[in-house]
This record gives C-alpha cells, structure tokens and sequence, in this order.
C-alpha cells in the first residue's frame, strides 16, 4: 500500500478532490492519502502558504495528487506552483491533450503530450526594476543541463509509450544563444533515441500548425513560456482545461494536478467538474505503474462522458459535482 500526499487546494479543490477519493476507493486503488494543503485557505489559517508539514510529507513520500491553489495577489507571494517545482527541480511539466469522445471540439484524432521545461525560462524569478528610467529587465535563464534534461525526458518517454516523433518548439532565429542551447541538445539526445524521429518549429509557427493541423503531433518539447502557452492552447483542442491531466516529474518525486484555476466563485455549489483532477490523478497511477486501474477507472470516466445527463454544467449536463463521481463509480 503506498502513502501518496493530497494536497486539496482552494476554492473548488476540496469538492474535486473528495470526488476523486470516492471513485478510487470504489475502484479500490491500493493507496493511503496523506493529506495536508497549501494557499490561501492555509495561509489564511496559519500564516503560512506552503507548512513545513507539507514539505515533509512530500519528501516522506515522494508522490502527490494536487488541487487547483490559490496564491494572493499583489502581495508579493510567489506561485506556490512555482515554489514547490523549484524546490523539488520538478523540471518536467507534462500534459497531454487528446481528444475524448464524449467531449465535443472542433477537432479530432489529437494525441499528443507536452513537456514544457518548468524551473527555468523566465519563470526563474530573474526580474529588475529600475525605477528611475522605468524600466523592468526579465532574464529567460535557458541552461545546457535544463536542455538536456527536458529533451531527454520528453524522448524518453516518446521510446517508453511506443511514439514515433519530438518536435521541438523554439525562437532560435530571435533567441540565438538560447535556441542554440536547445536545439543542439536536442540533436544530441536524439542520437540516445534511433527509433525516435525528431524535428523543431519555431514558436509561432508551432501555433499556427497546432490550431490547423494538431493531428501531426506526437511528443512536443519546449521551454517554460512557450510550454505554458502551449499547453493551454493544447488543452482548448481537446475540450478544455476542465478535462486535460497534468504532472510536474523530476528524478525522485512527481506532483500530479490539475491545471486549472481554483474557481472561487463556484466554490462549495456543487457545480465543478472533476475530470481535470481525476485524469491527473490517473497519470499518477501509471507512474506507480498501477496500469490496469487506471485503464479501469479511465474507461468508466469515458463511458460516463457520453452521457450527457451524467455529466457537470460545463460539459452540457446538470449533473453535480458528486453526482458525476457517483456515475463514475457506477459504470467501474
């Protein structure tokens, strides 16, 4: 039985984190939840946005499910996402976006999963601000060893789940040094990886075939900016951020959450739509290699999606937010 830490959230984060625990303890998912919270609603109650509690559970235990968090604004807070990557060199953010049949979208027969390098970039907290001539200089740090690490991760993974391409998405005809950096680790790396063709697009283009073409895409790997915007854009050809999973992975520990907002003005209303939460967390069980409840539990999700009458507001049905787990449950 392993011990993997919860981390609930704010705003909307307990109600989908209590749907997810239903169905996995109706799917009887041979895990113990360790639960201890972070954000507003912590900071709130303990003068603190990330307890030393937390911190320890996740360095006891190696592995997390995350809810949406809150971090207050214009207060000089750092995001507690960010805090917690850093910390841990979380340096993989992973998120793939394919199409679901009960989801409908403007597209079809998307597949692809995203690596988006996530300690280093202009997330790195490099920032100056010169008061007297108005001017703030934002440093995008781009390392030799990030590059490797990202790039080889993404084909890493492209060899273990039997993809066939890696594109890399970049700036490099801007951003000459930074660029360089990335596709040359790129070439390098993609000689580890015979059977794992690879090529690169310039970011803007990338957007452009993304939104025209997606099913093209296999493996995309990019940095921390270009990953971020590229995720989201992702997640809106498959329905949405409400139904896409997301990891952040490093050499010795994995967060697993979902990448939407907190939500807090549905909160406690019963009308938030668990999936996002859900399918994370079944990220989670493939990394614990706890396969065949994952497929289990992603099957009966499926399955409940179809039916419109089962599903959340937001997806085209009236269902609450337990009322959609209780479906869940009865389709295991």
């Amino acid at each position: 039985m392993t011990t993997v830490t919860l981390i609930p959230g704010d705003g909307i984060g307990p109600e989908i984190t209590e749907a997810v625990k239903a169905i996995f303890a109706a799917a009887q998912v041979p895990l113990t939840w360790e639960e201890e919270n972070a954000g507003q609603t912590t900071f709130d109650a303990m003068g603190e946005l990330i307890p030393q509690r937390l911190i320890d559970s996740l360095e006891r235990n190696k592995i997390a499910l995350k809810g949406p968090i809150t971090t207050p604004v214009g207060k000089g807070f750092k995001s507690v996402n960010v805090q917690l990557r850093q910390k841990f060199d979380l340096y993989s953010n992973v998120r793939p976006a394919k199409t679901t049949a009960g989801v409908k979208t403007r597209f079809e027969n998307v597949d692809l999963v995203l690596f988006r390098e996530n300690t280093e970039g202009l997330y790195a907290g490099l920032e100056t601000f010169d008061e007297r001539l108005g001017i703030s200089d934002s440093i995008a740090r781009v390392t030799v060893q990030g590059s490797y690490k990202i790039i080889r991760a993404a084909f890493q993974f492209a060899e273990k789940h039997n993809r066939k391409k890696v594109t890399v998405a970049h700036k490099a005809n801007i951003l000459k040094s930074a660029g360089r950096i990335f596709l040359e680790a790129a070439a390098q790396v993609s000689k580890e990886f015979p059977n794992v063709v690879w090529d690169d697009k310039i970011i803007d283009n990338m957007c452009m075939q993304l939104v025209s073409k997606p099913e093209q895409f296999d493996v995309v790997v990019t940095t921390n900016l270009f990953g971020d915007i590229l995720s989201d854009l992702c997640a809106g050809l498959v329905g949405g951020l409400g139904v896409v999973a997301g990891a952040n992975i490093g050499d010795d520990m994995a967060i697993f959450e979902a990448v939407h907002g907190s939500a807090p003005d549905i909160a406690g209303q019963g009308l938030a739509n668990p999936t996002a939460l859900l399918r994370s967390a079944l990220m989670m069980l493939e990394h614990m290699g706890l396969h065949d409840k994952a497929r289990q539990i992603e099957n009966a999700l499926e399955k409940t999606l179809l039916d419109k009458n089962c599903c959340t507001r937001d997806l085209g049905g009236t269902a609450s937010t337990s009322e959609f787990a209780q479906h869940i449950i009865s389709n295991l």
